[in-house]
């Protein structure tokens, strides 16, 4: 079927239908498989987007890349029922951003306080870092006044309680705000050194190389 049939009744193609919302194609399938989208009605085999599928497409954008929600938790907002369950699950969301927004800004007013170190040697000349390692990492957590004695102290069984800051993040120093997977838009975060990733798992890979290997039905 062409794309003027299709829009004679009133429906755009899947292809037309993810360049509206700037994903890819196999973006809305894999919604699709994941429940977070419906699949669309069809005509002659081929996915036919109304205007109340592109309106859902849209809501499913809305989850997944503007409000960040896992796989799950959007399917349950697209579904278009609120319920109570729908209700909770927003709400449980929003908790989790703003926690990470505090988090976030707790990051940036360390990096505008390091900004204002008034030593040319961060390590030798800052009066500050001593009070920031003992307020911001876990070795605030040991009694031992000095580095070595505190190191000497440290459990060997694997990292202290609350992870950097008591706030449970890794205490690695690699989170940082996460990408987006160019074929499912899941979010995740990139290695601290070497090439930037585009995909969330190697899944994603094979999918986008399938892909572009071969045509991919309408």
């Amino acid at each position: 079927m062409s794309n003027g049939r299709m829009s004679d009744q009133h429906g755009v193609s899947i292809g037309q239908a993810a360049a509206l919302y700037g994903v890819a194609p196999s973006t809305l399938r894999w919604w699709e498989s994941q429940r977070v989208l419906p699949e669309p009605p069809r005509a002659g085999g081929r996915r036919v987007y109304t205007e109340a599928e592109l309106r859902r497409v849209g809501l499913a954008y809305l989850c997944r890349v503007t409000g960040a929600m896992p796989l799950e938790q959007a399917s349950v907002v697209t579904s278009g029922s609120r319920n109570a369950h729908w209700q909770r699950t927003v709400k449980r969301h929003a908790e989790v951003l703003e926690e990470k927004i505090r988090e976030l800004r707790s990051a940036r007013e360390y990096l505008m306080h390091l900004l204002e170190c008034p030593g040319d040697d961060i390590v030798e000349e800052c009066p500050w870092l001593d009070g920031e390692l003992r307020d911001r990492t876990p070795r605030g957590r040991l009694p031992e006044q000095g580095l070595v004695d505190a190191a000497q102290s440290a459990p060997r069984h694997g990292p202290l309680p609350g992870g950097r800051d008591g706030t449970g993040d890794p205490c690695d120093g690699t989170s940082a705000a996460p990408s987006r997977c160019i074929v499912c838009a899941d979010a995740f975060s990139q290695p601290p050194t070497g090439r930037r990733r585009r995909y969330c798992s190697r899944a994603c890979r094979q999918r986008h190389y399938r892909k572009n290997a071969r045509p991919q039905p309408a």
